[in-house]
């Protein structure tokens, strides 16, 4: 394996990918309010967005950082590599959570601003019910289960279509519209637009969203067994393999 970029690279690369997903997330969900009023259309425009978004960061950002672009990917990542050394180490998770929570943050502002909305406006929109937050458990146990599961299974070049694929089906088939991500919440929270939310909600969805990782790498562990090979299902930080057996996009999780 070659060596990482530096941490500060990685993480600057992380933060900056959050940033663009959250503006895209929040942007398309104030464009598609300014075109329609209809609720259905303003959902399936904000959904695509989010997935072609997605799609496009992690493949492109995925070499650098490994575009992990969610806290409950860089923490599972160092759960699962935490006894072999092959995930982030400590001093990695806490750089990449603070640069997702920071690029979420600039990203929800900078929609704001590109649409001439206040830079900073608490959002109203309230998501506080039981059912919302089951919709988060299960949105985020697929997610994890997904991104993990097929880099255990050597398919890890399938996760930049895959993972957008997974996403936007999750828009409409959970209740809350599948935040599936403590820092891109925190973010939303920062808009009072369709996207937004409220920032009483955010702690049960956070909460939500950590049980749901946890619940994602037991399904992992389930359908998987162990890795096979050290560090096969950990998410690696723009780690390329230098042996040819395998395809670069197989041996490191984008």
């Amino acid at each position: 394996m070659s060596a990482p970029a530096p941490l500060l690279r990685r993480a600057t690369v992380e933060g900056l990918g959050t940033a663009a997903l959250v503006a895209v997330v929040v942007g398309s969900g104030i464009q598609a309010t300014e075109l329609t009023h209809d609720v259905a259309t303003q959902l399936l425009a904000n959904s695509l967005s989010t997935v072609f978004g997605l799609g496009v960061l992690i493949a492109f950002l995925g070499p650098v950082s490994g575009a992990h672009f969610n806290p409950t990917v860089t923490l599972a990542a160092w759960f699962t590599g935490r006894r072999t050394g092959d995930g982030p180490a400590l001093r990695d998770v806490a750089a990449y959570l603070t640069a997702q929570v920071v690029g979420a943050v600039g990203g929800a502002v900078l929609a704001d601003a590109m649409f001439g909305k206040p830079l900073v406006a608490f959002s109203t929109h309230e998501r506080w019910a039981g059912h919302l937050w089951l919709a988060e458990v299960v949105a985020t146990t697929g997610l994890v289960w997904l991104v993990f599961g097929l880099a255990r299974a050597g398919r890890a070049h399938l996760v930049p279509p895959l993972v957008a694929a997974y996403i936007g089906a999750a828009y409409w088939f959970t209740s809350s519209t599948s935040f599936a991500n403590p820092a891109v919440t925190i973010g939303r929270a920062f808009t009072d637009t369709f996207a937004g939310i409220a920032p009483a909600s955010v702690l049960p969805f956070l909460a939500a969203q950590l049980l749901g990782a946890a619940a994602g790498l037991g399904l992992v562990a389930v359908c998987f067994g162990r890795p096979a090979a050290s560090g096969a299902d950990v998410p690696q930080a723009g780690q390329q393999p230098a042996a040819p057996a395998r395809s670069t996009e197989e041996s490191a999780l984008a």
